[in-house]
């Protein structure tokens, strides 16, 4: 089982977004039952709550189901439960940089650094911004989680094919 968690600041835009749509991509390739996919936030301010509706409204009209998500804060041993934790903007991997525990197996990374062209950028946060934003983030998100995908396909074969 191969684990992979998003991260944000409260856990209702951003890696909510990262986390359906990655979950959802893992099902149509036929990986999903090797993987276990799950978000988080650096901070608890909307601990228990459900992702932001403007989220899971422009997911759900793009094809991806955010409902049963509830936001979590980031723990210590989520750094040794998972195998790839994926910060959103800078801030996010600077502070589970200096969090992180020492020994811990967890890969950190800035989730962009994957997406070609996009490199060593943030996922911009939709909170306070319009609906388009949030078409925005998803549409960044997709595409990051596509090649996301096919790199952890390739980098961990024993495990997913």
């Amino acid at each position: 089982m191969y684990k992979v968690l998003f991260v944000c600041t409260g856990n209702i835009c951003r890696s909510p977004t990262a986390e359906g749509v990655f979950r959802e991509l893992a099902r149509r390739a036929g990986v999903a039952d090797k993987m276990h996919v799950d978000s988080a936030g650096t901070h608890g301010y909307h601990e228990g709550e459900p992702p932001d509706s403007r989220s899971i409204i422009t997911a759900k009209q793009n094809g991806i189901d955010l409902s049963g998500q509830t936001a979590r804060r980031l723990r210590l041993d989520d750094f040794t439960e998972f195998d790839l934790i994926l910060a959103m903007a800078q801030s996010h991997y600077d502070f589970m940089d200096r969090i992180r525990p020492e020994g811990s197996k967890a890969e950190l990374a800035l989730f962009l650094n994957f997406l070609p062209g996009f490199e060593h950028q943030d996922v911009p946060d939709p909170w306070f911004g319009h609906e388009d934003g949030f078409q925005h983030v998803f549409d960044l998100v997709h595409s990051g989680c596509e090649v996301l995908l096919d790199h952890v396909m390739d980098a961990q074969p024993g495990k997913l094919r």
